[in-house]
């Protein structure tokens, strides 16, 4: 997009298309989850970005990239994403049996690691051998070769109605309004990464705060993704907890913390060191909120409950962005960064006062 535009304002168009696309469709993605098979759901919606790369591909062949393709592309795949991620999440507890399901949920969580940095890297040597235009046909290869995978996979049939109704997605809002322990747990992860989240900032302290060069940058950044591969991977040699409720708490409360250290560190080993505790707390906070959502939720109603989630964490995320800009402007990075830090452990205290329910919720294992 920036090779084809040379302007910075295309690729916040591309956030914004791919962020509100997908905010509007998750509810009813959620909905169609519920109605109709979770697989063929599945199926389909993995399709679409392999077909967008292909369209890419093909346009880079020919020689008619042109930004409202792009734009076109981003707003489908976007669309796709809002369906595959409740249908992927709703799947897992079908076929995991319920004993298992926190070590397969971390298991998972490890694999999403692994790829999220793997992914572009590999996405970067093929670029630097082969052009761009590998990428995508590599791409759209391995989304095939996921597509296999799920031939062999058999679900329970959904019992819905058949039709998208207005009335699905109250049912799934009330569900979850209804349910303190659900509310709770989404509730405190969506304004701990609202305040807490530093991600938006890393350029600015890498290059005003610590003085940092290349080298140091991509060193700082990665460590994120390190500290959340290191926490899964303990994760899964550690026995599984039952206290989910409690764990969830301390593992956000240590988020905060470590926000607050790597904000007022002014020495890359140690802001490099705390960068990956926010990554290990996060991952904790993870795994303890997915096992909470998910063995809380009746089957009929997963996929909606799944998708409202997929919003809560899509608000955090893109929010928490604006949220740090507009403080940093406002007085300077550092602040930003360390107050959010301390508003996320605020955050933890009035939800464990306020939903004891969660502060003492714990999952109870059967085969």
């Amino acid at each position: 997009m920036y090779a084809i535009s040379h302007s910075t304002l295309s690729l916040a168009i591309v956030g914004l298309v791919g962020f509100v696309s997908a905010l509007l469709s998750s509810l009813i993605g959620g909905v169609v989850v519920d109605t109709y098979d979770r697989r063929v759901v599945l199926f389909i919606s993995q399709i679409v970005p392999g077909l967008g790369s292909l369209a890419l591909l093909a346009a880079i062949a020919t020689d008619h990239v042109f930004l409202e393709l792009i734009y076109a592309l981003v707003l489908v795949t976007s669309l796709a994403s809002s369906f595959e991620y409740p249908a992927r999440q709703a799947i897992l507890p079908a076929i995991v049996p319920r004993r298992l399901f926190t070590r397969a949920l971390t298991i998972n969580s490890a694999l999403s690691s692994v790829t999220s940095v793997a992914g572009p890297a590999l996405g970067g040597v093929l670029i630097a051998l082969g052009g761009i235009g590998q990428a995508y046909a590599v791409h759209a290869l391995l989304i095939g070769l996921s597509l296999i995978t799920l031939v062999p996979l058999h679900i329970p049939p959904m019992r819905g109605t058949g039709r998208i109704q207005l009335a699905a997605i109250r049912e799934g809002l009330a569900f979850v309004w209804h349910r303190p322990v659900l509310l709770g747990a989404m509730s405190l992860d969506m304004f701990a990464v609202l305040f807490g989240g530093a991600r938006a900032l890393l350029p600015v302290y890498a290059v005003d705060v610590l003085r940092a060069d290349a080298l140091g940058y991509g060193i700082l950044s990665a460590s994120l993704e390190a500290g959340t591969l290191a926490m899964a991977v303990i994760l899964i040699v550690l026995p599984t907890t039952t206290h989910t409720g409690r764990i969830l708490l301390y593992s956000v409360a240590a988020f905060g913390l470590a926000t607050v250290v790597f904000g007022a560190s002014r020495s890359l080993p140690l802001s490099i060191a705390a960068y990956a505790l926010v990554g290990m707390a996060d991952q904790v906070s993870m795994v303890m909120r997915q096992n909470t959502i998910q063995l809380n939720t009746p089957d009929s109603l997963r996929g909606r409950v799944t998708a409202l989630n997929s919003v809560f964490i899509s608000a955090s995320n893109e929010l928490g962005a604006v949220e740090s800009g507009l403080v940093a402007a406002a007085t300077n990075a550092v602040f930003a960064v360390v107050s959010g830090g301390l508003a996320c452990l605020v955050v933890v205290g009035l939800i464990a006062w306020r939903v004891p329910a969660l502060r003492h919720y714990q999952i109870h294992s059967v085969d």
